[in-house]
């Protein structure tokens, strides 16, 4: 059976070589021969591909390179904050100014 199209991105997104993701896609595809008994048949088709991603988040777990994307998205609401803030001034200074006018308080 030929890999899918997207292993590629699944190899990428896992951090795993394209190399190593097509043994794994071989693996896996030998498991859901031996779980369903049918090939070329839907049911065969996903299991082949929920055993690659089960073996596939086991092997980017085994490796040791740290996840960096937390850290990425921690930093860029730190630089968003203080543009966050001022939204909340202008839009708290333009309520105040709306209540405190004094042509509509004598109404």
């Amino acid at each position: 059976m030929n890999s899918p199209k997207l292993l590629p991105w699944y190899a990428r997104r896992a951090g795993v070589p394209i190399e190593r993701a097509e043994a794994l896609w071989r693996k896996a595809v030998r498991k859901a021969t031996v779980e369903t008994g049918w090939v070329g048949t839907s049911e065969y088709f996903g299991a082949a591909v929920d055993n690659f991603l089960e073996l596939l988040d086991e092997e980017a777990a085994s490796l040791c390179a740290p996840g960096m994307s937390g850290l990425f998205r921690r930093h860029s609401r730190i630089m968003r904050l203080p543009l966050t803030l001022m939204e909340d001034f202008t839009a708290v200074s333009a309520a105040w100014q709306r209540l405190c006018k004094p042509e509509q308080r004598a109404a």
